[in-house]
């Protein structure tokens, strides 16, 4: 018996249908799964806020990353990506420390130009020739907030260790926050927000350190086996971390050369290094042609 035509229609219809669903199935299997990959990364401030955004907004996925941030103190970083446990790096001191011993590790990119910590101070502590005699608190050795204590106690005209002790507590931010409310350092160094907080609360401000040196921070790195046997996917990781940022991630040559010196002289290492043995730029030098290109 003849099928009507209406009839007729509906199946033609469901057929369309059929296969259409069968070729979008072909399309998303041919696809390639996103490559896992993971970022250690020691503290939730502000300056790492680009990548945070970053990996929020998807723009780690557009890159065909499923990117794991794995939020660990900058020893661990330091331990896991030196073992391979983590391809990627955003312990930069770490980084720089090992880059300037010969390990083969290169820095990618820096969120930032200059230190968004401050010097803060017990509230009775109002200027800095006070802290001669007393304890800040630091990070680990060789780390940011460690280095920038040096800094700022210098600019002041005390030596540390000699004038100022320099305590290293583990941890972000909020954890040296913590040890100044509590009493058992004068002072800290302090990224934002806490720095913000700690003026709140009727801390005192000493110094924002980024108005003393240029030490550029917050970004992340990777070894150099790594840049060589997957050079499109370290490419495609910072492309899509400076999607996060709202400017162009551009370091002065001097900014970099600081960081260095700063790092080489924390490492107690004379010779003088330079600073591209310790960065590679030509990956977010290339992404931010494109991007702007595509703007």
């Amino acid at each position: 018996m003849a099928l009507g035509g209406r009839t007729s229609r509906h199946l033609s219809f469901l057929c369309l249908l059929s296969l259409a669903g069968a070729l979008l199935h072909c399309q998303a299997a041919a696809q390639p799964a996103p490559k896992k990959l993971r970022l250690g990364i020691a503290a939730t401030n502000v300056g790492f806020l680009p990548i945070y955004a970053a990996h929020q907004r998807g723009f780690f996925r557009d890159e065909g990353i499923d990117l794991e941030i794995i939020l660990m103190s900058l020893a661990a970083a330091n331990n896991a990506f030196f073992k391979g446990e983590i391809e990627y790096s955003a312990g930069l001191t770490g980084l720089a420390a090992a880059a300037v011993r010969n390990y083969p590790a290169k820095i990618l990119f820096f969120n930032v130009a200059k230190p968004l910590q401050s010097l803060v101070s017990r509230k009775e502590i109002k200027e800095p020739r006070e802290l001669k005699g007393k304890k800040i608190a630091g990070s680990t050795p060789g780390g940011s907030a460690t280095i920038l204590a040096y800094q700022a106690l210098r600019h002041f005209g005390l030596e540390p260790g000699r004038d100022v002790t320099v305590v290293p507590i583990g941890g972000s931010g909020a954890a040296r926050l913590a040890v100044l409310e509590q009493g058992l350092v004068d002072a800290s160094v302090l990224s934002v927000p806490e720095n913000i907080i700690a003026l709140q609360r009727g801390y005192n401000e000493l110094i924002f350190i980024g108005d003393i040196v240029t030490f550029p921070q917050n970004g992340f790195g990777t070894s150099v086996t790594q840049i060589q046997q997957q050079p499109d996917e370290v490419y495609r990781m910072v492309r899509a971390a400076l999607r996060g940022l709202a400017k162009d991630a551009v370091i002065s040559p001097e900014g970099v050369q600081y960081f260095v010196d700063l790092t080489r002289e924390t490492a107690k290492i004379e010779q003088p290094i330079s600073a591209s043995q310790i960065v590679d730029f030509s990956f977010v030098e290339r992404a931010r042609r494109e991007l702007r290109g595509a703007r």
